[in-house]
């Protein structure tokens, strides 16, 4: 019940957003022939599923713009990845171990990372402890600076 109020309040924040973004843009669309702004266009994410409500809240925090949305899930045996896109197209990996019963503590049982890259058909980033993750559709790749170990998670149904 909780979760649906979040969610409901961060669509209609979305919606509100985006429908005054949009309303801005049109009075300052100059007419044809004047010029345009030389500032990056901001796009909403073609995927448009929301990014869990706990990534939206530290994505805020780390400098994400507007809403975050899916750009990739992947379920494995032991945790569940999601790629978000900001307004801006900026990438960020989102992870979470456990079972949706296991409550998200980030920097125990979730981890937020900026700088995700596209790489191939999939992302990867790098950790501040050196860990890199590669990720596409069909697993998550963990290789740990320490011990160089390779950490395969194949993605479960």
């Amino acid at each position: 019940m909780i979760a649906t109020v979040f969610l409901s309040i961060i669509g209609m924040s979305a919606g509100l957003v985006l429908g005054d973004r949009h309303k801005r843009s049109q009075e300052a669309t100059p007419p044809a022939g004047q010029g345009q702004s030389s500032e990056p266009a901001v796009r909403p994410s073609p995927r448009g599923t929301p990014c869990p409500e706990q990534s939206q809240v530290i994505g805020a925090k780390r400098g994400a713009v507007g809403v975050l949305t899916v750009d990739l899930k992947l379920k494995t045996k032991s945790s569940t990845v999601w790629i978000c896109e900001d307004e801006a197209g900026n990438l960020y990996y989102q992870g979470k171990t456990g079972g949706s019963d296991t409550p998200w503590v980030e920097g125990k049982t979730a981890l937020f990372m900026t700088g995700v890259q596209r790489d191939g058909d999939g992302y990867a980033v790098t950790a501040s402890d050196g860990n890199t993750f590669s990720i596409n559709a069909n697993r998550l790749r963990i290789v740990h600076k320490r011990d160089g170990k390779v950490e395969w998670q194949p993605a479960v149904d």
